[in-house]
């Protein structure tokens, strides 16, 4: 039922982004250092983050995702599930290249929640890092609603949209990849094709499969958050669209510069994934709806 996976879906965003939000933060600011950056790692970001904003500073743009990303699990996790459905024939087993639709339809409806979020997660990750090193009475936060708005007054909703394109060439692939890879996984699992897999096969199953398809698409990852970042660093980039970015960065950091954060979406993602189908094969909104009924 469509509510019971819009609940599901909700409630493993939730539990997702609180456990990995810091990470999340630290893959926007790698990847957005252009040469001599503030931060050698993950974990040197980490700790400077904790050092100059605080334990809070890591989780610095989180009620914009704690906000959004109820909606865009639901739609990502029920829309693939409707386009399996709509693919499948006769309750045979659906085809590769079915899956791979059911996963490329899933990607494109999320990205009416994600494109947006991701545009205003950004902004307030990535503040800290270009506030680094200056006097704190000097730098003023900035917050989401005040973002949002001046976007809005001044672009119109296609200022808020900033990135889509870029947002669906990398959530389309992904899905493309992870929702087949973790089908055949999750098969694996399963005794019998009418019983589920078990909780834990089922987590390590979304883990396995999210973290492969992160990794792939870290490049076209690295191009969004350039293309979505406003307020650039003294002597940075900026850039006219997804081939300008990617000209600019091949000329002026190298490939190598693509798989920024790569690490640091893969500690995302895994848990992200894992959660969500432990969640989702669990029934929480199954076991809510009935305790309602």
């Amino acid at each position: 039922i469509l509510p019971a996976k819009l609940i599901n879906g909700g409630v493993a965003g939730l539990v997702g982004v609180t456990c990995v939000f810091p990470i999340d933060l630290a893959k926007t600011r790698l990847q957005n250092q252009q040469g001599q950056g503030v931060y050698t790692g993950m974990r040197d970001c980490l700790v400077k983050t904790l050092r100059s904003e605080g334990f809070f500073g890591m989780y610095r743009g989180a009620a914009v995702n704690l906000t959004l990303v109820t909606p865009e699990k639901a739609i990502k996790l029920a829309a693939n599930d409707f386009f399996r459905h709509l693919l499948s024939r006769d309750g045979k087993e659906l085809t590769l290249i079915r899956e791979m639709l059911a996963g490329c339809g899933a990607g494109t409806c999320q990205v009416v929640v994600t494109s947006p979020m991701e545009m205003l997660k950004i902004q307030l990750q990535d503040a800290g890092r270009l506030a680094f090193g200056r006097q704190a009475s000097t730098f003023k936060r900035p917050s989401a609603t005040v973002i949002a708005m001046d976007l809005l007054r001044t672009q119109g909703l296609m200022g808020v949209y900033k990135g889509l394109g870029a947002t669906l060439l990398r959530d389309v692939p992904f899905s493309v990849i992870y929702f087949p890879l973790f089908a055949h996984i999750n098969k694996l699992g399963q005794r019998h094709p009418e019983e589920k897999a078990s909780f834990l096969h089922s987590f390590l199953s979304g883990c396995t499969a999210g973290s492969v398809a992160a990794v792939v698409v870290t490049p076209l990852d690295v191009l969004k958050t350039r293309i979505q970042t406003l307020k650039k660093g003294l002597g940075e980039d900026t850039y006219n669209g997804i081939i300008d970015c990617a000209r600019k960065i091949w000329i002026h950091e190298g490939p190598a510069a693509f798989m920024k954060g790569a690490g640091c979406r893969a500690l995302v993602i895994a848990p992200l994934f894992g959660i969500a189908q432990g969640v989702y094969f669990i029934g929480i909104g199954e076991y809510i709806l009935g305790y309602f009924q």
